[in-house]
């Protein structure tokens, strides 16, 4: 089904999918698709959650400031994008009841908790992981949701500094 949602997408404006598209495309009935996901919502969302999780563990660059500038440079650029956008709105408006958004939540709070448990491990003293989602996490999330006007290449750089170097 996944497979089928991608696929239409790239030929497609969003708009314009439909749950009997998708289950043509994917061999099955659209019954099939309401008994599972219930809506075309429910399942976008449920693709685009798929793209949230990441192929492979944030890199490890040597420090913490260098693990978290990197992820964050990395996680602006996915977001801001048309495809990143797209999975946000996706996920945000599936009324599925096992919360998409909260899952993208935990999706990100898990990579940037690896570099926080990596950064112990070398003798680091990172800062709380509710403290990285709300001063970097956060607002890139709600620039991206209800402004219009292009985000800085170096907004989510500048947002880490500011965390990590409070007096700056």
């Amino acid at each position: 089904m996944h497979h089928a949602v991608r696929t239409l997408l790239e030929e497609m404006p969003r708009e314009e999918l439909t749950v009997p598209q998708v289950a043509a495309r994917a061999g099955v009935t659209p019954s099939t698709i309401y008994r599972r996901w219930g809506d075309l919502p429910a399942l976008l969302a449920d693709v685009a959650l798929q793209r949230f999780h990441p192929d492979n563990g944030p890199a490890d660059m040597g420090s913490l400031r260098s693990d978290l500038q990197t992820w964050a440079q990395g996680y602006q650029e996915e977001m801001s994008s048309a495809p990143g956008r797209a999975m946000t709105r996706d996920v945000l408006a599936s009324n599925d009841a096992r919360s998409p958004a909260c899952q993208c939540a935990a999706i990100t709070r898990s990579q940037i908790q690896m570099i926080l448990d990596r950064a112990v491990e070398r003798g680091e003293t990172p800062p709380d992981i509710n403290i990285v989602m709300d001063n970097v996490v956060a607002p890139l999330i709600y620039r991206l949701l209800f402004d219009d006007a292009p985000i800085d290449p170096a907004f989510a750089r500048s947002r880490m500094a500011m965390l990590l170097d409070p007096g700056r």
